[in-house]
């Protein structure tokens, strides 16, 4: 088990703002490892049928090509994922953050392609999922590419992890993203380096802008939650899209408007 050591005021950061930045989660060495994995997944070398879909369906302007490429799953289908540095490191960092019960519930690779120019509406990660007993959660949000403002890095909003969750609709097309009222005002963004990363809690308030840029904006997603919880969800056979990606629902009704 890899070791962290983050310090009293980053979890307490974490905890009450939400988000925190960890950098240099991986090496440059790694980093292009991870790229070349990566990229066989967007050029369709490595196959994902129904795990990959279009997150900006309905958002953006392309409807020939993806305006954010979402692929659920990666490491069901280069299972060497699990057990190299990012995985590894992340989840011993999400056990400090969220406590030692915490597994992997999840992963799935998002990119902005070079002028997509489509949003990643505000949300909060726990409009998507069960309303679960313990609902401690961490999202691992790792850079593969420098991300910056104009790319589509991250933004959330300060201390939205300790209010309620606001009401989610569909964003463009009913099975697609889900949004919530909020704006940049509130917010603050979050630019990385290669190879560093964000964690936020599923109550955070997050959204990026669109890709004007030449160049992909590569992000690499881990989320973490209780074992107990993960059994919880796949007891009722709730698995973020393993076996049906394009499936997108409000589940929880809570958050419906």
């Amino acid at each position: 088990m890899e070791k962290t050591c983050l310090s009293a005021q980053q979890i307490a950061f974490f905890n009450d703002n939400g988000y925190l930045t960890v950098e240099n989660i991986i090496t440059p060495d790694e980093i292009e490892q991870y790229k070349a994995i990566y990229n066989d997944f967007l050029s369709e070398k490595i196959k994902t049928g129904g795990n990959r879909s279009d997150l900006g369906d309905g958002l953006g302007k392309s409807q020939a090509k993806e305006n954010i490429t979402q692929i659920m799953w990666p490491s069901d289908f280069v299972k060497e994922l699990l057990t190299m540095p990012y995985h590894r490191r992340a989840l011993a960092i999400s056990r400090e953050l969220i406590g030692a019960d915490a597994e992997m519930d999840f992963d799935m690779l998002i990119n902005k392609a070079p002028y997509s120019n489509t949003i990643t509406p505000w949300h909060q990660d726990e409009a998507y999922w069960l309303n679960l007993p313990d609902k401690r959660a961490a999202s691992c949000w790792l850079a593969l590419d420098e991300a910056t403002v104009d790319n589509g890095c991250m933004w959330f909003v300060p201390g939205s992890n300790l209010k309620e969750v606001r009401p989610h609709r569909f964003a463009g097309k009913e099975g697609g993203a889900l949004t919530c009222d909020a704006s940049e005002e509130e917010g603050t963004y979050v630019e990385l380096k290669r190879g560093s990363c964000t964690f936020h809690q599923g109550r955070t308030l997050h959204y990026s802008r669109g890709n004007s840029t030449g160049t992909d904006r590569r992000a690499f997603i881990l989320n973490f939650r209780p074992a107990e919880m993960i059994r919880y969800e796949r007891e009722r056979g709730f698995d973020h899209g393993r076996n049906n990606a394009g499936d997108r629902r409000l589940t929880n009704e809570d958050f419906k408007r």
